[in-house]
């Protein structure tokens, strides 16, 4: 089972925090996402089968709490962070998910 987090209200420096703070230590991965947004959904249905690997976490720019995240990424969503790092944007690169989530599965086997 995979845990969703809709519409984050809350500052940039909040959200940064919660991305280091994930449950069961799996990694977040946050969405950058308004609504109504289709290529949103479209990832979403693409990062289905992996979910279990990371938390997804969803932040609404179009909040007024998040208006330096509008700022930044009004043209490009769906846009996504691993652990409060940009990954990618517009759509679901998985080799670059898989690539990112594998290195991370494996600093945390070292710990």
């Amino acid at each position: 089972m995979f845990h969703v987090r809709q519409q984050i209200q809350c500052s940039t420096l909040q959200l940064l925090r919660r991305c280091y703070m994930s449950q069961k230590g799996r990694p977040v991965l946050t969405l950058f996402t308004k609504n109504p947004c289709p290529l949103c959904d479209e990832a979403k249905e693409v990062l289905a089968p992996y979910m279990d690997r990371f938390v997804l976490e969803q932040v609404d720019i179009t909040l007024p709490e998040n208006a330096a995240w509008y700022n930044r990424y009004k043209y490009d969503i769906p846009v996504f962070h691993l652990d409060g790092q940009f990954l990618m944007m517009h759509r679901v690169n998985i080799k670059k998910l898989e690539r990112h989530l594998g290195k991370l599965e494996q600093e945390d086997e070292l710990k």
